[in-house]
């Protein structure tokens, strides 16, 4: 009883923390000419897409001022998780390695940047191969044990917007392994076959962008 009131209480916060970001006006996109908004959780932040900054594990060294060489960072720890899909089957963070390349797309269901842009990538979802790139969608608003009505909303909203990737309900798991540092819907991880994430993106993007960062990512992999 104490576990579910806890994932009760996260969701709300989450929930609470991103309607606020909707009530903005979505601005037009900023990066790579291809942005289709966003919805932000500040009234200074930046309208439109913005790179969401990882942790320090993801960046480079700098040289001293010394001279002398910078020290070593710590390798990037790997994401650890385990929730459910719609169907209620469990998921856990071993799904990663299924794939060289796997995009986590967090959305939610009141989120209109989000919904225009998941036809998108339902299509890019079928468009390679999955041993090389998969997708899977991330409910922010909608939690395991969820009412049957918020659960019908948000599987109509997969049917209509063409999304048939699979998706993730909220639980504590998937909120400590990823979304504490969420501040917006949609917000879209990139992660790696160990479970690393290589880099997050805060905003909706066009098609044709997202496949840009996807084969990028390939190539780098």
């Amino acid at each position: 009883m104490m576990r579910k009131c806890g994932v009760s209480l996260l969701a709300c916060v989450l929930a609470a923390v991103m309607l606020c970001g909707c009530a903005g006006k979505e601005g037009a996109g900023k990066e790579n000419g291809g942005g289709k908004g966003s919805q932000t959780v500040s009234e200074g932040a930046n309208e439109g897409d913005a790179a969401h900054e990882g942790n320090s594990a993801h960046e480079g060294n700098s040289a001293h001022e010394d001279g002398t060489a910078p020290e070593e960072t710590p390798s990037p720890e790997p994401v650890v998780f385990e929730g459910q899909d719609m169907d209620g089957n469990t998921v856990t963070s071993d799904l990663f390695g299924n794939s060289r390349l796997t995009m986590v797309n967090v959305w939610a269901t009141y989120c209109n940047p989000c919904l225009r842009e998941m036809p998108d990538l339902g299509e890019l979802a079928g468009e390679y191969d999955s041993a090389d790139f998969q997708l899977y969608g991330i409910i922010s608003d909608v939690q395991e044990g969820a009412d049957e009505a918020d659960l019908k909303k948000a599987e109509e909203l997969i049917e209509k917007t063409g999304a048939h990737y699979p998706h993730l309900l909220l639980n504590e798991s998937l909120y400590y392994a990823l979304l504490t540092e969420v501040t917006g819907v949609p917000t879209t991880f990139f992660v790696d076959e160990n479970g690393v994430v290589l880099g997050a993106v805060l905003g909706s993007k066009e098609k044709s962008v997202w496949k840009e960062i996807i084969d990028g990512l390939l190539e780098e992999l």
